[in-house]
């Protein structure tokens, strides 16, 4: 299975996207502020207001002791750890994890439990033993 975000909006307080199942729109994403963090790239990380580097990821889904529930965990993030995608509102409600809802203005997303809920019911619905990877850019 393969996710897809692609970051659509790229402000100083907040990056909106678009996060798409096998090539199929599936919701809306709200992130912390993008900075380039490539090699040789002028960005630098600032804890918990940062958005994770441009790159494609293994996705497991295990159990978040802090939410007390099963949610979808990136692997292999380049300077990062505990990146995950769950429910949030706004860029407050991230310390660089990636939150699904759907946008309703610029910098907020709505229905975020719901669209928790869904993706973590779809990425359990797969066959067993398929992969999930998410691309992100």
């Amino acid at each position: 299975m393969e996710l897809t975000l692609t970051r659509t909006e790229k402000t100083k307080d907040y990056t909106m996207g678009r996060l798409e199942i096998d090539g199929e729109h599936f919701c809306d994403t709200l992130e912390p502020t993008w900075r380039d963090l490539g090699p040789g790239r002028p960005g630098h990380k600032i804890a918990g207001r940062t958005a994770i580097p441009d790159g494609r990821y293994p996705v497991a889904v295990t159990w978040s002791p802090k939410f007390k529930k099963w949610l979808p965990l990136l692997l292999h993030v380049p300077q990062f750890e505990g990146i995950r995608i769950h429910a949030g509102n706004t860029p407050d409600d991230t310390e660089g994890c990636i939150l699904v809802g759907l946008r309703v203005k610029p910098g907020k997303v709505l229905d975020s439990r719901l669209w928790e809920h869904r993706l973590v019911r779809r990425l359990a619905s797969r066959p067993l033993g398929e992969g999930v990877w998410i691309s992100v850019g």
